[in-house]
């Protein structure tokens, strides 16, 4: 009686196991991989003092864009337009002496070595003040190019030496970003991509929102860090409202089309020891599980490599309460419906 009451108790058990099953959906899909990056200025330089002097204006604020060619500090110029002034005298100096010898060469009073040596007084002359009007204009500090000013590194009335930093100017008209890639994925890259072809990656920003404009990768540097094993990749982004702006972080994410793709949910998986496995029903509508190979990830979704097929039937739900060669009873769901809304079909 106790045997037959508990086999009368296992099967009601049994026809309770009603589980949702599917076919792996085979069609062509499309992954990403993220990387951190570094943003930089298409252009960023340290704006320099030329000369030593105090400084008398300041034509700039911070955070300012500028054009290029527009003022933006003056050192005290006194002392060079000075020596300008005392240059511009000798020429005209030198300019009379050599005038004069000439003459009296033209009569043969004087020889032609004096008058070129008058001559060379000239030119001399002349290249001194070449020099002063040079130093005079490096009084004056101008924007190299269009670009947005950073915070002033000196105030109106500092005693600036040659080479100290009173600014830094970025062209924010493009901006690069720097990506590391592991070396395996490097070589995946590369190899899917003809000689001088780019590709185009998009960057979503530290609060989470992709850039509105696309970006190319068009350089990677020359060599790999021997440290990290991973080499630098830059890409360039379009700037033209300017949000982004030097030293800002973000995500580059690289899309990846993925030709005849087999998808499964990745609910329908569990783990054994670090590898996947599935549980598929065979013609007697008994389970066992099989290992697979993920080939990508996508949200949701896993991307096969090996282990199943079109044909298949697998478990979509009910993982936790079957065991290897028990009999279920299922019903089969649309699989391309049941990837399109997975949320629905969430245990």
């Amino acid at each position: 009686m106790f045997s037959g009451c508990h086999k009368s108790h296992h099967e009601t058990d049994h026809e309770e196991v009603t589980v949702k099953v599917m076919h792996p959906l085979r069609e062509d899909a499309e992954y990403f991989k993220e990387y951190v990056c570094q943003i930089k200025s298409y252009q960023h330089i340290e704006v320099r003092a030329m000369e030593k002097g105090y400084l008398t204006d300041i034509f700039v604020d911070e955070g300012q864009l500028l054009s290029k060619g527009q003022p933006m500090f003056q050192v005290m110029p006194l002392v060079f337009q000075a020596e300008l002034n005392k240059a511009e005298a000798e020429v005209r100096f030198a300019d009379i002496e050599y005038q004069n010898t000439r003459q009296l060469s033209d009569q043969n009073i004087v020889s032609i070595n004096e008058l070129a040596l008058a001559k060379a007084k000239l030119d001399k002359a002349k290249a001194e003040l070449s020099l002063a009007k040079v130093h005079l204009d490096l009084t004056k500090i101008v924007a190299p190019f269009d670009g947005i000013m950073d915070r002033l590194e000196v105030r109106l009335g500092s005693f600036v030496d040659e080479g100290d930093l009173l600014t830094k100017l970025s062209d924010n008209s493009k901006m690069w970003a720097y990506f590391n890639v592991p070396e395996a994925e490097y070589l995946e890259y590369k190899s899917n991509m003809s000689q001088g072809d780019y590709f185009h990656v998009h960057l979503r920003l530290a609060n989470n929102k992709i850039f509105q404009h696309e970006g190319v990768v068009e350089t990677i540097v020359g060599d790999f860090n021997n440290e990290t094993g991973n080499i630098a990749f830059r890409a360039t982004f379009p700037n033209p409202d300017g949000l982004l702006r030097y030293g800002q972080t973000g995500t580059i994410r690289v899309d990846i089309p993925y030709e005849n793709a087999l998808l499964i949910p990745q609910k329908c998986t569990f783990e054994v020891l670090d590898k996947k496995y599935v549980y598929v029903v065979d013609e007697e509508n008994k389970v066992h599980s099989r290992r697979i190979e993920i080939a990508a990830e996508l949200p949701h979704i896993y991307i096969i490599e090996d282990g199943l097929d079109d044909h298949d039937l697998i478990m979509l739900e009910g993982l936790r309460h079957v065991r290897e060669n028990d009999e279920i009873k299922y019903d089969l769901v649309d699989s391309k419906e049941t990837l399109a809304n997975l949320d629905l079909y969430a245990e």
